[in-house]
């Protein structure tokens, strides 16, 4: 295992298994009938991972992952065991290391859209809607202002990259990719878990602005895989600091972002350091999501 100097957790080796699909902050490791995912600290932005991580952030996700899938018990999802004292014998080694970070999964085909549901105007729709009136190509009334609720979520797909930028697409393109009938399913989905997980969010004092998620094949059903709603793939706003007409203060990984805009940095590897000062910052903010939205704190 390696750590930071913060103890942030960058990378894993598991000794018998072989080496894992790393993603930008899962380590993904093939168990024969079954994955075992295990949220790094690892924090990437713009595509690109930053060389120190964000100590703890990865048992945030996980947490807060186990919560939701609870919550949205109607929806089938991959998890098979969460409970690293319940893993097979062949992981006990690393136990300590996976305790809170880890999951295994259904071994589930990825559906290759990410699902991306928007209920404010803000980011890349903000940027798009200025320039076209539209996002991701749906026409908007005029006279939106930055971070306005929308009158309706969108949903708004775009395709999956392993590496490099996601491309924003058309529902008519989503439907060449999966199929008219698969595509409508997936976006009642994303469209219903959206509105159910804001409507708790608020009762927290918190504004879910936007999320994505991603969905896989298994045995012929849809299913909801990967982490769900979580600082990494949402933005959450404290309600009390909410204001329009500007990018509101967030619980998430825009604030990273944001930092990262203010440097002479062209967005392309090697990501630049973060300082300890956004370290540290970024961790509170995902523990007070995780406080906020689930009630529950790090063991």
């Amino acid at each position: 295992m390696k750590y930071d100097s913060n103890g942030a957790l960058l990378a894993t080796e598991i000794p018998g298994l072989p080496a894992p699909h790393r993603g930008k902050v899962r380590d993904i490791y093939d168990l024969g009938d079954s994955l075992l995912f295990i949220a790094t600290d690892r924090i990437s932005a713009f595509d690109c991972v930053m060389p120190n991580g964000i100590p703890d952030k990865g048992r945030v996700l996980t947490s807060m992952s186990l919560f939701w899938f609870e919550f949205l018990s109607w929806m089938p999802n991959h998890l098979l065991c969460w409970d690293a004292a319940d893993f097979p014998a062949s992981l006990k080694s690393v136990a300590k290391d996976l305790a809170g970070r880890s999951m295994i999964v259904k071994k589930a085909k990825t559906i290759p859209l990410e699902c991306i549901v928007r209920g404010y105007l803000i980011g890349s729709g903000w940027k798009d809607y200025q320039k076209t009136g539209k996002v991701c190509g749906i026409s908007l009334p005029a006279g939106y202002q930055q971070a306005q609720k929308l009158a309706e979520p969108l949903f708004t797909p775009s395709t999956k990259a392993d590496s490099g930028h996601d491309e924003n697409i058309s529902f008519e393109t989503a439907c060449k990719v999966v199929g008219k009938e698969r595509a409508e399913k997936i976006s009642g989905y994303t469209l219903r878990i959206y509105k159910e997980a804001a409507a708790h969010a608020e009762k927290c004092g918190i504004i879910l602005a936007d999320t994505k998620f991603e969905f896989g094949d298994f045995n012929g059903e849809i299913i909801l895989i990967d982490e769900v709603l979580t600082p990494d793939s949402s933005r959450f706003w404290p309600k009390s600091e909410y204001r329009i007409g500007c990018s509101p203060p967030s619980l998430d990984k825009q604030f990273v972002r944001d930092y990262l805009e203010g440097l002479d940095w062209d967005k392309t590897p090697p990501a630049p350091e973060l300082p300890q000062e956004i370290v540290m910052k970024t961790r509170d903010k995902y523990l007070s999501a995780l406080k906020s939205l689930s009630g529950k704190t790090l063991s």
